[in-house]
């Protein structure tokens, strides 16, 4: 009856959002979505401010807004960025619904049906999603302990000098947990620069570093421009706010601002007011502080349970932030199968291979570090180990 786009039908479903319908039974100890941890979100202040946006100023709070965001949380965001030697201004800013919706954008702004694209291998499958419905060919550069790796990416480069982009998680990947070193981040900026390639750097989870050092971005390198930047308050304040941003050239930002006003128009107004109150008003890099407290607590809870229970021949990654811990079982072992006798045990994770842009791999999974507590983390742990000492061969 309804004649569907063939665009349509390069929609696939998120592997992460079709998993969680399995794992709804709140006995399952879950370490397997993306979310932060919600005993974190500041609640009593939230409430707060948005009675006092609405009683105050509740017309203009629940009215349409401009396409490129309020002005006053631009300023901000260019006044916090920077701390991570960012220079901009609120005119090379577009605040967006979520990252998520930079991804989307990105694709609808540099994406031709074939074209080239290029990314870490494994990558972030919601991006990968994004892309996708543009029916790109997708090029993964593998990885090691320090990111993507820098030779083979030149390789890609000369073998695909007209890609259209470069998109990476630099700090904290999703789904690795791995930060790629300063000095691959200023050779993928020179690599950038030499094959006249943009670099789309998404980089959601830079304050959540573990360490006292600051991590810098890739667009802290940046003197050219080449650098789109996509940023957000979901992993540091409230994910369900939906606000999210892109710093980039003002021609570019116009554009993207172009292909937004045919989308939503705006981003949600009462959302944004409350932010710029929240950081005005609170102490937001003391929540920071916080979340990077909980989160490093149970990243070493994770770590030191998996020592324990994991077997010798089962290797992962050891992340100084971020949300996520990635495992690497032997390639002759499919990760589909020890997640189904894991949820036998009512432990969950999310499989690799949907990470990956063809899908080849599938000796590997992502663990989230953040959402259960100690106790759970032990005992998920222990769980996990227990099916992986019986399924994998040591």
């Amino acid at each position: 009856m309804f004649n569907y786009s063939k665009r349509e039908k390069l929609i696939k479903p998120s592997a992460i959002r079709e998993l969680a319908k399995l794992i709804q039974d709140p006995e399952i100890i879950s370490f397997a979505g993306g979310m932060p941890a919600p005993e974190l979100f500041p609640l009593p202040e939230m409430a707060l401010l948005s009675n006092h946006i609405i009683t105050k100023n509740g017309g203009k709070a629940l009215q349409y807004s401009a396409t490129e965001g309020l002005v006053e949380l631009r300023k901000i965001i260019a006044f916090r960025m920077k701390r991570f030697d960012v220079c901009c201004t609120e005119e090379n800013i577009l605040i967006t619904n979520g990252s998520q919706q930079g991804l989307a954008f990105s694709g609808k702004l540099f994406i031709d049906e074939g074209d080239v694209i290029i990314c870490e291998n494994p990558s972030y499958i919601g991006a990968l999603n994004a892309f996708r419905i543009f029916n790109p060919r997708i090029k993964g550069v593998s990885m090691d302990e320090n990111g993507m790796r820098m030779d083979e990416l030149e390789k890609t480069l000369q073998e695909y000098p007209n890609a259209k982009f470069i998109y990476t998680i630099p700090d904290f990947q999703n789904p690795t947990g791995v930060t790629l070193s300063p000095d691959r981040k200023q050779t993928m900026l020179k690599l950038s620069e030499q094959y006249q390639v943009p670099i789309i750097e998404d980089n959601p989870y830079l304050e959540l570093n573990f360490n006292d050092d600051i991590s810098y971005p890739i667009k802290s390198y940046d003197n050219t421009g080449n650098v789109i930047y996509l940023g957000s308050f979901s992993k540091t304040l409230c994910p369900g706010l939906r606000i999210g941003w892109i710093i980039a050239p003002k021609e570019v930002v116009r554009r993207y601002t172009l292909i937004k006003q045919s989308v939503d128009l705006h981003t949600n107004t009462l959302s944004q007011m409350e932010i710029v109150e929240y950081i005005s008003r609170y102490n937001y890099d003391g929540h920071i502080t916080e979340i990077k407290d909980l989160y490093r607590t149970r990243r070493n809870t994770m770590l030191k349970a998996m020592e324990s229970e994991f077997p010798a021949n089962v290797k992962w990654t050891k992340p100084k932030g971020g949300m996520f811990i990635w495992v690497t079982l032997e390639e002759s072992v499919n990760a589909t199968n020890i997640f189904n006798k894991a949820l036998e045990e009512k432990v969950a994770f999310i499989p690799g291979d949907s990470f990956f842009p063809d899908g080849n791999v599938s000796n590997c999974f992502r663990l989230n570090y953040v959402t259960m507590d100690e106790n759970r983390i032990v005992e998920g742990i222990k769980r996990l180990g227990q099916v992986l000492k019986k399924e994998v061969n040591e």
